[in-house]
């Protein structure tokens, strides 16, 4: 397996385009193997491009024509659920983050981000899967303080038992179905009915998603990530 981590850029801007791929051509372990102006074309794009060269990671611009950023994220959450995608945006708000959050967005930096963030942004959710700033922290702790917020994020038609909470804690601390099986005494295929379970119950896309409800719901602490 390459050891490099493949990032896709779509920007209608190409400065931003031009700016972002400066930034990271110094950097050993990335490189940028795809970039598109616009949504149509990212999907066509990711089509025709081979297994060993789909990108690891999709870092997205918000506001885009004739897509927009959001309905490229469901698209894509849709055809490639393992691709992770870092959203960058000029408008950062509480209701993007919640909203992109729910769909299953591994990160969001301001474009105005410094080359430290950005790739530690991206090391960080190539190896865990999701990255927090610490304006994500306020915002998120804000959702937490508002049941309002917490509810309309994720409804959960169910409440998650004490084994399946147990599930979502390992989860977290991103542990493979093997061993969380081994730490939980139950086989690997039972954990996997679990994590489904779990999916359907909250109402979550992906294992980004199990991870915010465990901290806006105080399963997991934030100052654990």
């Amino acid at each position: 397996m390459s050891s490099q981590i493949k990032i896709a850029l779509i920007d209608d801007e190409q400065l931003i385009l031009e700016g972002v791929k400066m930034l990271l051509s110094n950097e050993k372990n990335i490189s940028v193997c795809v970039t598109a102006d616009n949504g149509p074309d990212f999907i066509e794009q990711l089509e025709k491009i081979s297994e060993n060269d789909f990108p690891d990671i999709a870092l997205v611009d918000v506001q885009m024509k004739p897509m927009n950023g959001f309905e490229l994220v469901e698209i894509l959450k849709e055809k490639y659920p393992d691709l992770k995608i870092i959203i960058l945006s000029s408008h950062y708000k509480t209701s993007i983050l919640g909203y992109m959050v729910k769909l299953g967005v591994s990160a969001f930096l301001p474009k105005n981000s410094n080359k430290k963030i950005f790739i530690e942004a991206i090391t960080m959710v190539n190896k865990n899967g999701v990255f927090f700033t610490a304006e994500d922290h306020q915002m998120l702790f804000t959702y937490m303080n508002s049941s309002a917020k917490k509810n309309s994020l994720f409804e959960t038609e169910d409440e998650l038992s004490e084994r399946e909470k147990d599930v979502v804690k390992l989860i977290c601390q991103e542990f493979t179905n093997n061993e969380i099986g081994e730490k939980l005494f139950i086989s690997p295929r039972t954990v996997e009915s679990h994590r489904q379970r779990i999916l359907e119950k909250i109402g979550a896309k992906n294992t980004v998603g199990i991870v915010i409800y465990a901290i806006i719901n105080n399963i997991y602490s934030l100052e654990k990530l």
